[in-house]
């Protein structure tokens, strides 16, 4: 049994839902998404929307509280589509850690897609900003969740092979970006296939 992707518990987490503030977020995140964080004022986010400044405001007292909710929201979803793909190839976690790649194929194909939303992040993000560190959370979190599959699998070296998967995922994610080539997620599962396969024969 697999542990799960932990995450940290932001402001923006823990807020209450409501109708108001969903369609905000909502809105934003299909804004952020497609055009950039910093192109996308909150006016704009406002009028599509459809609600008041103040409520708003009200919801998300400065901007970068709304891109870190975005990014918590996007967090949810990719982490449960990894997750998904993991368990579905099975209970061993060495096969967990090839079937996860499953999600970058769906993930790169998807209309619209313009690569990892926290890679997009990072690019624009200041340093030490909590909205970098919040897009280094995420990618930590998921490291960290290899690793334990890693672990599991009785690898040699659970914390390298690790390593190497996220930064095939990383890559194969910008790749379906660049090209929208589907070899590209075929490549990136098939090169995660041969690094696993070798590290748990070298484990043995």
């Amino acid at each position: 049994m697999t542990r799960p992707v932990t995450r940290p518990m932001t402001d923006a987490t823990k807020a209450p839902s409501s109708a108001a503030r969903d369609r905000i977020l909502d809105t934003a995140a299909r804004l952020f998404y497609a055009h950039g964080l910093r192109a996308v004022g909150v006016d704009m986010i406002i009028a599509e929307s459809g609600v008041a400044k103040a409520t708003f405001y009200k919801h998300f007292p400065a901007k970068d509280d709304l891109i870190v909710a975005y990014l918590d929201q996007v967090d949810i979803v990719w982490t449960g589509k990894l997750r998904a793909a993991a368990e579905a190839a099975g209970p061993a976690p060495a096969d967990q850690l090839v079937g996860l790649f499953d999600a970058l194929g769906t993930a790169c194909q998807r209309e619209g897609y313009r690569g990892c939303a926290f890679i997009n992040a990072a690019a624009e993000a200041a340093p030490g900003s909590a909205l970098l560190a919040r897009t280094i959370a995420h990618k930590q979190a998921v490291l960290a969740w290899m690793g334990e599959l890693a672990r599991q699998a009785d690898v040699a070296r659970p914390g390298q092979l690790a390593r190497a998967l996220s930064l095939l995922l990383d890559g194969g994610l910008a790749a379906g970006a660049l090209d929208a080539d589907p070899e590209a997620a075929e490549v990136a599962c098939a090169t995660a296939a041969s690094l696993v396969r070798e590290a748990t024969t070298a484990g043995r």
